[in-house]
């Protein structure tokens, strides 16, 4: 017999001596896209807080301002005491269900708390041992896991292949009582995009059921930050929309977009949304406060774009290899204990970012991930493409 800590202490070495130990670090989230850590401030590029809600003094002022003794604990209560199917299920539950669902033309929505909840949940509940489901190979970890958790045979297509997953449609859906088709549409460590109106024809074409996370996607992108399905036109041709509160709403939970019908079978059978404490009145009363709010925010997002679209130039000219066309804006390493290195000098530098590693990325695929805010501008970054390639030149 193996004495636990003594087995654990092993497997923490082998993973040190990988490049790979990770371990948490308390920091101090300021304004202007900035970050305090260990009593230095950094330019932060790691975070999901896209559009610089959370962190926003003027707009935290104004729904702080809204507070009234009299609703302390309706509306701004710190904790809901109870599950959704208890007594947790507070007003504001439907008043932001009833608003994502007219802010994207859906019949319903439906609230959990966090991403992962959702990708966790939605799967086991639908999809039964008669089932497929053909998944990107970069899904991200949550979907992954709603995977395993399922009863249905999983196949991940490799990414972005569509041409595979067609093949794939062709040799396996005949066997099938449902296949799920599941996606990201901004890939959270590539930054690239699924081609969602291709996606929506293959589901046509073989009746599947279409599944994409866009908690990349949502708020950055599109109209009025419908996403990506908005800017594709396909945002009514998805049969499970999910969308994180968490990025760019700056707030905590996340939704799914689906039929009446759908959402009344996972308020009966997913574990995740059931089994768990609902989310506090003062969440949602946040996230009732940016519904109109983050619908208006173009220049923000057009400020995000152009942003990203400078940064991968800049980075080209000094000879980085980048992926992908969103804010996420990896620069490509390779080998583990090298991106960490660089992103450590980085950090002397005052910019906090994080390199990105096996197993979260590919072997062999090691990179810094760089998450630009519209709460950053480019004087702010404009050193950072040539401080990167001294680095890696040994500069």
């Amino acid at each position: 017999m193996v004495n636990l800590e003594e087995q654990l202490r092993a497997e923490l070495d082998r993973i040190r001596e990988q490049g790979l130990y990770r371990q948490t670090i308390p920091a101090r989230h300021e304004g202007g896209g900035r970050i305090r850590v260990g009593g230095a401030d950094f330019l932060n590029l790691a975070s999901n807080d896209y559009l610089g809600l959370a962190c926003d003094p003027d707009l935290l002022a104004e729904f702080y301002a809204r507070l009234d003794p009299a609703a302390l604990p309706g509306d701004f209560g710190p904790g809901s005491t109870a599950s959704r199917l208890m007594t947790g299920n507070h007003g504001l539950y439907q008043r932001l269900e009833e608003g994502l669902a007219g802010m994207y033309s859906r019949p319903r929505a439906l609230v959990f708390n966090s991403g992962y909840h959702c990708n966790i949940g939605i799967l086991p509940a639908l999809a039964g041992r008669q089932d497929l489901v053909l998944a990107d190979k970069l899904c991200h970890a949550s979907l992954i896991d709603g995977m395993r958790l399922c009863r249905a045979r999983v196949i991940r297509y490799p990414h972005l292949d569509y041409d595979r997953l067609q093949a794939l449609l062709e040799e396996h859906r005949p066997r099938h009582r449902q296949v799920f088709l599941v996606t990201e549409s901004i890939f959270s460590m590539d930054g690239d995009l699924a081609d969602l109106r291709r996606l929506v024809r293959l589901k046509e074409a073989w009746q599947a059921v279409l599944y994409v996370d866009e908690a990349h996607a949502v708020g950055t992108r599109g109209s009025r930050g419908l996403g990506l399905a908005g800017e594709q036109g396909v945002v009514a041709d998805i049969d499970l929309l999910v969308g994180t509160f968490g990025k760019a709403w700056g707030g905590q939970g996340a939704w799914l977009l689906c039929r009446q019908t759908v959402a009344d079978y996972l308020v009966n059978t997913a574990r995740s949304l059931i089994f768990t404490t609902a989310l506090p009145p003062v969440s949602l009363a946040w996230l009732c406060f940016l519904l109109p709010r983050i619908q208006r925010l173009e220049r923000q997002r057009r400020h995000l774009r152009d942003l990203a679209a400078r940064l991968r130039r800049e980075l080209g000219r000094q000879g980085l290899a980048t992926r992908g066309e969103s804010n996420i804006v990896p620069v490509m390493i390779g080998d583990a204990a090298r991106a960490v290195a660089t992103a450590e000098a980085l950090r002397r530098h005052g910019f906090w970012v994080n390199a990105v590693r096996p197993p979260t990325v590919p072997a062999g695929t090691a990179r810094l991930r760089i998450s630009l805010t519209a709460a950053m501008d480019w004087q702010q970054l404009a050193p950072l493409p040539g401080l990167i390639a001294s680095i890696l030149r040994g500069g």
